[in-house]
């Protein structure tokens, strides 16, 4: 029997770096990665922190000629930074923002304001439909103490049911992107156990590239290298990901990395390395890539432990919670004093005023203002502990299904 063609597909992945007047170099790297991309005629390019919507624009109008469909992803208050350019038409797309996603009040990190998220686009290529997806998850900024895994771990999940549950009418899956996890992490552990995803990087015949496929490398000249102390080599936290869904299969021939600057020039495409696998895919009679039934008692142990971080994660945002919330009724009680005693001093209960006004106005405007900030905090805290509850439900639901799975 005559065998099916084989579809050979490029594809790139890159987070850009590229955050307007904060990021080094970005007007001259974004240039650079047009260029590359227009050399190299991947299939298909998956972008993150392409913060700016001008420098989206300006890859959009340089690729024109050779990625002649693009989408880029909206959400958040600067954007999700996530774009995708591709060779073949999109037929369709769609955005999933997190619903957890760090902390308003921490400016320094910023991450909340992203709006992060995963997109979607369906492209179809001689006839097998692709569901592609690009994501970029929030970053580790401390892993001893890392109090962002419960909102990560919740990002993992909502990843890992989107894909799932919007990947069913698809041939192939693919996933790229800034994932800012180890590939020893629970939160990866979770999204490919649960989708069936396989990674490129362990799947490739042949790998070129920085060593064990770091992506964030202390040689980097954009990277905090003291960041990086404890992984002396660097660390892999971008990945492309894939499986087959219906009666195909795919393997990834070529995984490769950037390894710092590229060529010709003294300078990388960003503070990260490039991700660049060519996958081949032929039409099978068996589909390829695990589904919920072939999950076994790894799989369980899988979402006990990543449920059990979000437990954790609910506990701390019940606390703070709670002390936002103790917070604002103490600043009421203070407003109500202080009313009180301005009315007693107007009605003449009182000999005369007992603060200065100078002093007093500005006690009261303090009170106000620590009952709007307090007020806010418990209002985000208690929309946190909802997620992080439904988020827990979600897992034990799953683990009964594993559970009596036969």
């Amino acid at each position: 029997m005559e065998r099916e063609p084989t579809l050979r597909l490029r594809v790139f992945d890159l987070n850009c770096w590229a955050i307007r007047y904060l990021s080094k170099r970005r007007q001259e790297r974004i240039r650079l990665i047009g260029d590359t991309l227009r050399r190299e005629s991947f299939d298909l390019a998956l972008l993150q922190e392409v913060w700016s919507e001008q420098d989206y624009s300006d890859l959009r109008v340089k690729l024109a000629s050779c990625y002649p469909f693009s989408h880029y992803f909206r959400s958040g208050v600067i954007g999700s930074g996530l774009c995708v350019f591709s060779r073949f038409p999109i037929l369709d797309t769609l955005l999933y923002q997190y619903s957890l996603n760090g902390y308003p009040y921490m400016l320094q990190h910023g991450d909340w304001f992203c709006g992060k998220s995963v997109g979607l686009v369906i492209v179809k290529i001689s006839g097998i439909i692709f569901n592609v997806y690009v994501t970029h998850l929030h970053a580790e900024y401390c892993r001893e103490k890392d109090a962002y895994l419960p909102h990560r771990l919740v990002q993992a999940w909502e990843l890992a049911q989107f894909i799932r549950h919007t990947s069913k009418a698809a041939d192939v899956v693919l996933l790229g992107g800034d994932l800012n996890m180890h590939p020893e992490d629970v939160g990866i552990r979770l999204l490919r156990g649960w989708t069936g995803l396989r990674d490129a990087f362990a799947e490739a015949t042949h790998f070129e590239g920085c060593k064990n496929g770091c992506t964030l490398v202390p040689d980097n000249c954009f990277t905090d290298s003291s960041e990086l102390l404890p992984f002396p080599l660097g660390i892999r936290i971008d990945y492309i990901l894939y499986k087959a869904t219906s009666s195909f299969t795919v393997k990834c021939e070529e995984l490769k990395t950037t390894t710092g600057p590229a060529p010709g020039v003294d300078i990388p495409f960003s503070d990260h390395e490039a991700v660049m696998a060519t996958l081949h895919i032929q039409r099978q009679g068996q589909a390829e890539g695990a589904t919920l039934g072939t999950a076994d008692a790894a799989l369980a142990d899988v979402v006990t432990e990543a449920r059990t971080e979000v437990t954790v994660g609910l506990r701390a945002a019940q606390r703070q919670r709670y002390s936002s919330g103790r917070m604002a009724v103490l600043a009421l009680l203070l407003l109500l004093l202080q009313a009180v005693a301005a009315l007693g001093t107007l009605a003449g209960l009182g000999a005369e005023q007992p603060f200065p006004k100078l002093s007093f106005c500005l006690l009261a405007f303090l009170a106000l203002g620590i009952l709007v900030l307090s007020t806010g905090f418990h209002l985000f805290h208690t929309m946190e502990v909802k997620m992080l509850h439904g988020t827990e439900d979600q897992m034990w639901m799953a683990l009964q299904a594993l559970q009596k799975h036969p």
